[in-house]
């Protein structure tokens, strides 16, 4: 036993070969970088550092296609800078082959001929034009599908770039909420004359409007009806929020309802004027709604001026306390005055201060 033991210890002792240098490297082995693209980034002033920390791994694909989307680029009128700059923002344009550029190109033409306006849009949001091929077909059915809704191709353009998402799906699931939309319009009193401007400026405001579940307006619009506001009112809410009410829960509202009135001290049909006035109360939480609350009291504004110019309460704590300053020092007291002038663009507030 004693001889077992003594073997079995000095087996334990036995030293462990060591790895080879070969085997060691194995598990953390990477691929090494594409020279010719490193090489064109150089070439082409990209701050290859920024995209070795962001985006290392595009340096190491095969094949990549820098040359071939700086040449893009450069004929479709992009300078030096800019072509440097889209390349550091998202260098995986390099990975979409000639073919698919060239297919993306004739695409955004047709919506945007201005070659300066195109390269504009591109610097700005690159990821929307270098895309994969197979979303080019239902590119091209939604495009066709909202020019025969007599959107201009500028909110076109603008929905493509911004919210690339609903021109890779399917052409039907936009339908769907366009749809949705339209009928709501008409529903809540809307003028048929005036539909396609409406639909368009909510769309240019809210894109991603057409990424939301029609059953989520649906749910809203009832919400508020129950509320008590009427059919106009609702129509109002509507294009005030241009497609935000999507972003919005039944649960979200009623507490920041609640909280509100609880504040303001204000009945059911107060709250809903307060609403009507400020659309963007909906919104807000009650950790927000409660600190901009408290700074406009602390200021020594009155919850009766905070009623009869709800929108201060979209600007933050900060910037009311700024402006506050601001007008005091030229002899303006908010405090027993109008809060519009609090409420206004910085020119409402460089006037009022000149006066």
């Amino acid at each position: 036993m004693l001889r077992l033991v003594a073997t079995s210890l000095c087996l334990r002792c036995l030293p462990v070969p060591a790895l080879s240098p070969h085997i060691r490297q194995c598990g953390t082995t990477r691929p090494a970088e594409n020279q010719q693209t490193v090489d064109t980034f150089y070439d082409l002033a990209v701050d290859i550092q920024k995209v070795r920390k962001l985006k290392g791994w595009v340096l190491h694909q095969h094949p990549a296609y820098a040359k071939e989307v700086a040449h893009l680029l450069r004929d479709m009128g992009a300078s030096g800078p800019v072509i440097a700059n889209v390349l550091v923002v998202h260098p995986e344009a390099v990975l979409c082959n000639p073919e698919e550029m060239e297919a993306q190109r004739e695409l955004w033409t047709s919506v945007c001929p201005n070659r300066k306006e195109l390269v504009g849009i591109i610097e700005k949001f690159p990821a929307s034009f270098f895309t994969s091929a197979s979303h080019h077909q239902n590119q091209r059915n939604n495009i066709t599908y909202f020019h025969s809704l007599n959107l201009n191709k500028r909110i076109i353009t603008k929905l493509m770039a911004s919210a690339p998402q609903s021109f890779s799906r399917p052409v039907e699931q936009n339908q769907v909420m366009v749809d949705t939309l339209q009928r709501f319009y008409i529903e809540l009193g809307g003028e048929k004359n005036n539909m396609k401007i409406w639909l368009q400026k909510l769309l240019s405001q809210n894109p991603f409007v057409l990424l939301k579940s029609p059953d989520v307006l649906r749910q809203n619009l009832l919400f508020l009806k129950d509320r008590g506001f009427t059919t106009a009112e609702l129509l109002h809410l509507l294009s005030k929020l241009r497609g935000f009410v999507t972003e919005l829960n039944p649960d979200s509202m009623n507490q920041t309802l609640l909280y509100s009135q609880e504040m303001m001290g204000c009945s059911e049909n107060q709250l809903r004027e307060i609403v009507l006035k400020c659309p963007a109360l909906l919104y807000y939480p009650k950790h927000i709604l409660s600190d901009r609350f408290e700074g406009l009291l602390r200021a020594g504004i009155s919850v009766s001026q905070i009623m009869d110019t709800p929108t201060v309460l979209e600007l933050t704590t900060q910037i009311v306390n700024y402006r506050l300053q601001k007008l005091r020092a030229h002899g303006y007291d908010a405090r027993t005055g109008s809060l519009e002038v609090l409420n206004g663009t910085k020119r409402t507030l460089s006037r009022a201060m000149a006066n």
